[in-house]
């Protein structure tokens, strides 16, 4: 105390920062965001960023980490593949080495399909390997240790030391492209996914005669240490009131009409009228929709890779299947990790990620979520993820999002969306990724090191930050 009084103010904040001292909640950021360009209305939201933790020292840096990225310490059982396993209150991905491991990584990991992009792409990097021994790199040393869904795999796979990485396999999308392609036009009427009254068809008996041809394309990763696991599909439509679109807007001779018909009256009885259905046939039937999909597609992969996880289908309906206990009861059963596209929150629900826990007895992974900055120079006109007025903005929304993800005790990893932003010349993209800045680099591979900044000084302490927040949830208890 003596030291204190002699060197008064000038030594507090150092003390502090190291942890030295009991500090008091700090006063956190307050970051500006608005739905989009066109959105006129601007609103503060709290930001925490690790620098402003009380009691937490940002500029200590993690434990060893192994060639995976996994925490070397209190090693459990290596398989030699990525695994699942919760330990004390808290979920981790165990690594192929026994270690504890949280996935921190960037989705779309790939070189851009524009002239300019591939122009760009040779005066950098040279080839395609070159660029992808080189990004890896550039990604490891902001922190990150994972890539996700679309990503380059099998150019990353050639690289000397690749980053473990997910692949994501399409097959009710497959099925959807090929009734487009070869039979006249018939799932047209679509809703936002394309699925025709934003159902997807997983009753229809060609389904299962598509899966088996998509899925076998997993084979050949089967024996790789590097592959976390397999996602199937994407945002697919599972909608609340399902029951009555299948009994109300199909034809009755269709296959997916007969099949819920026969469902309907073995639960009501013959001749049951859409009248009588009630929310607890919608939750029902909700279940039984689901885990038809689950099962068709779990068992073939399971027989071209039973090595990997299965990280599941990708939800992303707030109201729909993330609010739905019966459908995390079946995901539960199927899925060792729940995929999540988390947007429109600024942070996530607290209430909610314990619900998900609860409702599935598994881990969750967030696989999707951004924001986009004004001063990229881009329209920013498209896309789920708020619009915040800088780089610095974007780093301060990704740290106060994993904060919360890690506060949880039951998130295994997250996924930038994405590596790379979109070439806005290029007309030839989704139009709903097209005009905005979502990526850590921009079209032509320039990285935005604000933004990037601010992600290392989160993802350099991400396991310190685990014990941060254990020892305050054990501390929670007790009192």
């Amino acid at each position: 105390m003596k030291m204190l009084k002699k060197y008064g103010l000038l030594l507090l904040p150092a003390l502090l920062a190291m942890g030295s001292l009991d500090a008091k909640t700090p006063e956190y950021r307050q970051v500006q965001a608005r739905e989009n360009a066109k959105a006129k209305e601007w609103k503060s939201y709290e930001a925490k960023t690790v620098d402003r933790l009380a009691g937490f020292n940002p500029r200590k840096a993690d434990p060893r980490q192994d060639e995976f990225g996994g925490w070397m310490v209190d090693r459990q059982e290596a398989t030699g593949f990525f695994r699942t396993q919760k330990i004390g209150d808290r979920w981790w991905l165990i690594d192929p080495e026994g270690y504890p491991y949280l996935a921190k990584g960037v989705a779309v990991f790939s070189m851009g399909g524009s002239d300019r992009q591939r122009e760009a792409l040779v005066e950098k990097f040279s080839t395609p390997e070159a660029w992808a021994a080189s990004q890896q790199d550039m990604l490891r040393s902001y922190g990150f240790n994972s890539l996700g869904a679309w990503s380059a795999v099998d150019v990353v796979r050639q690289t000397e030391h690749p980053m473990p990485y997910t692949v994501i396999v399409s097959p009710m999308g497959a099925y959807r492209s090929q009734h487009r392609r070869h039979f006249g036009g018939k799932y047209r009427q679509a809703g936002w996914q394309g699925y025709r009254f934003d159902l997807a068809m997983v009753f229809d008996p060609g389904f299962d005669a598509v899966i088996d041809g998509v899925m076998s394309q997993v084979a050949k990763y089967r024996d790789d240490k590097y592959l976390v696991g397999y996602f199937t599909d994407n945002e697919l439509p599972w909608v609340n009131d399902a029951l009555d679109r299948h009994l109300t807007l199909l034809a009755h001779d269709e296959d997916a009409y007969l099949a819920v018909r026969k469902w309907f009256e073995e639960r009501k009885g013959k001749g049951a009228g859409v009248d009588q259905i009630t929310d607890e046939d919608r939750r029902a039937f909700r279940a039984f929709y689901f885990e038809t999909y689950m099962r068709k597609v779990t068992a073939v992969l399971r027989k071209y890779d039973p090595n990997h996880l299965y990280l599941g289908c990708r939800f992303n309906q707030h109201r729909e299947e993330m609010a739905s206990p019966e459908i995390f009861a079946v995901a539960g059963k199927y899925m060792d990790v729940i995929s999540i596209n988390h947007y429109r929150l600024w942070e996530p629900n607290a209430e909610w990620m314990a619900n998900w826990e609860k409702w599935s007895g598994k881990p969750f992974l967030i696989t999707e979520f951004y924001t986009k900055g004004e001063d990229s120079g881009l329209p920013n006109n498209t896309g789920a993820g708020w619009n915040v007025p800088s780089q610095a903005d974007r780093g301060w929304f990704y740290q106060n999002f994993v904060l919360a993800l890690l506060r949880s005790g039951n998130c295994v990893g997250w996924h930038w969306f994405t590596y790379m932003d979109n070439d806005p010349q290029n007309l030839k993209t989704d139009p709903s990724n097209r005009d905005s800045n979502k990526g850590v680099v921009a079209w032509d591979f320039t990285p935005y090191t604000t933004l990037l900044d601010e992600m290392k000084q989160l993802n350099d302490c991400t396991y310190r930050l685990t014990q941060y927040f254990d020892a305050q949830r054990a501390k929670a208890k007790r009192e």
